[in-house]
């Protein structure tokens, strides 16, 4: 028996295939109990393009208190940090890989911020 780790884990890996034989750049989300990651990734997947999380030291102090990195308003200012952040490295379209993450609350907030800043996907 697959534990929720190794269930979620396998999800991703076919994302990730599918999403590999397209070829665009991806924006891979992360989630933890604290913090939410967003990366855009080149689409032949060996360069970072661009990041953001609850993680920053500038994110943090905007959120205020301690822990309040795994909201649903946190998720949407990174949302709409990385979708500044790719457009102004150049990229506009994106594949989004939710890594195995169920498409509901934190995973969804940031991918409708990121749209709504410009990303397309």
């Amino acid at each position: 028996m697959l534990s929720k780790k190794q269930q979620r884990l396998r999800r991703s890996r076919q994302t990730r295939i599918r999403i590999a034989t397209q070829g665009v750049a991806r924006l891979m989300v992360n989630r933890t109990n604290l913090h939410i990651y967003a990366s855009v990734i080149s689409g032949d997947g060996t360069k970072v393009i661009a990041t953001a999380s609850t993680a920053e030291a500038d994110v943090r102090k905007s959120l205020g208190a301690v822990g309040k990195g795994g909201n649903t308003a946190a998720a949407q200012i990174i949302g709409t940090r990385i979708a500044e952040k790719a457009k102004a490295a150049g990229v506009d379209k994106v594949a989004f890989d939710r890594s195995g993450f169920a498409y509901h609350g934190r995973v969804k907030t940031l991918a409708d911020a990121a749209r709504a800043a410009g990303l397309q996907f």
